[in-house]
């Protein structure tokens, strides 16, 4: 017998020996494993390489899309408060035990949806500012789509930010969301705000950008529009100058 296996056949016999008398003492077995100090390994035998996760295969890929799917329809359609895991199995038509096993939760699949979602309408404004063509004609389609094309993603965004307010997990992963928001729009209004004249800071132009997108999403979810064309013709007019 090697130096390094009778190494590890004593900590081995020491931990079982420590266990048995925390046993006997009446000490639950899980909490004298939680407590247990004593190595576990052999620092003299190299620990064996780490498994690669298994690659997804075409089923799951369809499942869990169809899933995501899903989720953007319930969620724009219907709200969170009427999702549940059956009625998202249902809609995307796989088994209910599929939403817990690929995503692990309700939740965690709605995020994601809403991550997939703006990866489709970032890379969308991403070609929209790089195009060769006057700033103020990207504005206008910009602006189509805030009020218009939109608001199935808008819906979605609003229903989460309500339900990142109590849940820490969320509120950080809508955070990125918004931040590759502004880095977009950081990307297109670097050059026009110069040509423009404005003399706001860029980051703060973007937050006032942001801010004024989400005035106008809110207002118009509800039902109100008041001024809202006017004042667009009115950016559009000084933006055109």
């Amino acid at each position: 017998m090697s130096l390094a296996t009778s190494r590890l056949d004593s900590d081995w016999l020491s931990l079982v020996d420590w266990l048995s008398r925390l046993t006997k003492n009446g000490t639950a077995g899980g909490l004298a494993l939680a407590t247990y100090q004593g190595p576990l390994t052999d620092p003299g035998v190299p620990a064996a390489p780490a498994v690669p996760p298994a690659p997804k295969t075409a089923a799951r890929a369809a499942a869990e899309e169809a899933l995501l799917d899903a989720a953007e329809r319930l969620l724009a359609g219907a709200g969170y408060a009427a999702v549940t895991t059956r009625r998202l199995a249902e809609e995307a038509g796989v088994n209910h035990g599929l939403v817990h096993y690929y995503f692990g939760s309700n939740e965690n699949l709605l995020v994601r949806a809403l991550e997939r979602f703006t990866e489709r309408l970032i890379a969308r404004q991403r070609e929209l500012y790089a195009a060769e063509a006057p700033f103020a004609e990207k504005w206008r389609t910009a602006m189509r789509y805030l009020v218009g094309e939109d608001v199935s993603y808008q819906k979605i965004w609003l229903e989460l930010q309500a339900l990142a307010w109590n849940n820490a997990d969320i509120a950080e992963r809508l955070a990125r969301v918004n931040a590759e928001w502004r880095a977009v729009l950081a990307e297109a209004f670097d050059e026009p705000r110069r040509q423009l004249g404005i003399e706001l800071p860029l980051e703060a132009l973007v937050s006032l950008v942001m801010t004024f997108n989400l005035g106008i999403i809110v207002e118009r979810l509800g039902g109100i529009e008041t001024g809202h064309r006017e004042l667009l013709d009115w950016i559009d007019r000084w933006i055109s100058r």
